[in-house]
């Protein structure tokens, strides 16, 4: 399977020390991979909202003598042609968001040839007990999907998906049960509030393990195990299949390493079916 632009692009930045304004200026390529070989230095600072002498010396700190190399080099490795120029010309509005989050998809299974990274999330999420999830704002449903269904399978999950000043006392007392990881969805835009519960869960002892919109998302630096996933920008609102996928991927690395998973289940449809819960 060939590379996606994005994936390429993460790449590109792997190894390198970046401030944190050029790992906004990462973050903002990453999520229009197809679109910035075709900016100009200011057109990416006005994207990414910097400065355009930003943007300069960004593509310095990469190794290239200016942003016009940069961009040279991403055109040598992007298709041709401008991506979606044809598919505008093809799909609606509507359409062409659904477009985008096929490719994000892509993206995603081209980051799952390497299962690595999720079997170790799947085996620190297992081993945590109690577990806490937290996700907030945007990425509370994301949170709240994965609890949902990781209940039925781990005998201990916390969903938080409300800030407050309770946010940190509910990290504390899930660390003082027993807790040693954390699972954290982060969705643009990020609250400020979620990075300082990362921290706080990490001063406290617990692994975080956090799914975001990219590698380079401003919850990063506040993880220990990051698990990108792109969202999908064409619309209004952004749309988040992928991370959802992703949530899904993850509770199945989880149940793997739970060898009474495929019991509780069973446990749990048996008791549904005697309550007769669904509608069959």
């Amino acid at each position: 399977m060939s590379e996606s632009p994005a994936a390429r692009l993460q790449k590109l930045f792997e190894g390198h020390r970046l401030t944190p304004t050029q790992r906004r200026i990462a973050h903002c390529m990453v999520r229009g991979a197809a679109e910035v070989p075709f900016l100009s230095s200011v057109e990416l600072a006005e994207l990414a909202g910097v400065s355009q002498p930003s943007v300069t010396r960004f593509a310095v700190a990469l190794g290239f003598d200016g942003y016009p190399a940069l961009r040279r080099h991403l055109r040598e490795v992007a298709p041709a042609v401008r991506a979606g120029a044809a598919d505008e010309d093809v799909y609606n509005e509507y359409q062409q968001a659904v477009q985008g989050e096929i490719e994000n998809l892509r993206q995603l299974s081209a980051m799952l040839a390497d299962p690595a990274p999720v079997r170790e999330a799947g085996r620190l999420l297992a081993a945590s007990r109690p577990l806490p999830v937290l996700g907030l704002r945007a990425a509370s449903s994301q949170a709240r999907g994965f609890a949902y269904f990781a209940a039925k399978v781990h005998p201990d999950v916390r969903l938080l998906d409300e800030g407050g000043s309770m946010l940190a006392d509910r990290i504390d007392a899930a660390a003082g049960a027993g807790a040693s990881a954390l699972l954290c969805f982060a969705l643009p835009r990020h609250p400020k509030e979620v990075a300082e519960a990362l921290d706080h869960g990490r001063a406290a002892g617990l692994t975080v393990v956090t799914v975001a919109d990219s590698a380079f998302a401003p919850v990063a630096r506040h993880s220990d195990l990051l698990i990108p996933a792109p969202v999908g920008t064409g619309l209004a609102f952004d749309t988040a299949c992928a991370p959802m996928l992703l949530g899904r991927v993850l509770l199945e690395a989880m149940a793997d390493e739970l060898p009474d998973a495929q019991a509780r289940l069973e446990a749990f449809d048996a008791r549904a079916a005697a309550r007769g819960l669904f509608v069959e």
